[in-house]
């Protein structure tokens, strides 16, 4: 048994070490969306603000998680045994995959619910198609330049000219949009989802038939 586990190991360590940092990353504008938006107070203070900037430089990290699907990709390419793919890779990368993008839908339908409590719910679809454009050439920046988060303030100026010259060529533009198409479509869907077992955790616990 031990055997096994540490031939498991090795290869998670080596295809799936991101798994962690990644989910982490993931997870920072989720708990920061809880903080902005889900708080009694609606004053917004400097605190407030900063939480905001930080919020929208992490948030791209969750959706970012779709594209990791290429290590999965590669994890199987690489000659491991199909009890290790089957068993440890294709669950464990599934679960990021899945639990980011959830990560991601939460933080922006908390935003949402922010912007209902402010009366101006006219602006939600807006803001969500807004939000999805950003992460959308966050997620290019994240895969294809290299960026991370936190290079909005050890590097803005490179960032800034990455993205002007990513918008105005035509391959890195094709490519943000579709990605920005998938976010807006996987976004509705996993909301609509969401919004369901609300429904349904709300309806059972007014009733208080849990297990019907």
């Amino acid at each position: 048994m031990r055997e096994i586990l540490q031939s498991a190991w090795e290869p998670f360590n080596w295809h799936s070490g991101w798994i962690i940092w990644n989910l982490f990353l993931a997870f920072i504008p989720l708990v920061l969306s809880f903080f902005l938006y889900r708080r009694r107070s609606m004053r917004r203070s400097l605190l407030w603000w900063v939480a905001f900037l930080v919020f929208f430089a992490f948030l791209p990290n969750a959706p970012y998680l779709l594209t990791d699907i290429i290590h999965l990709i590669r994890a199987t390419r690489s000659g491991y045994s199909a009890f290790i793919i089957t068993l440890i890779f294709i669950p464990l990368h599934l679960f990021a995959i899945i639990t980011g993008f959830q990560a991601y839908v939460i933080s922006v339908m908390n935003q949402s619910v922010y912007l209902k409590r402010l009366g101006a719910e006219k602006f939600i679809l807006g803001s969500e198609l807004v939000t999805h454009g950003l992460c959308a050439i966050g997620v290019y920046l994240g895969r294809f330049r290299r960026f991370n988060s936190w290079d909005f303030v050890v590097d803005p100026g490179n960032i800034f000219t990455s993205t002007i010259d990513d918008l105005t060529s035509k391959r890195p533009l094709v490519v943000i949009f579709i990605t920005f198409i998938v976010l807006t479509v996987l976004y509705w869907i996993v909301k609509q989802i969401n919004l369901g077992l609300i429904l349904r955790f709300r309806e059972m616990k007014a009733s208080g038939h849990w297990f019907e």
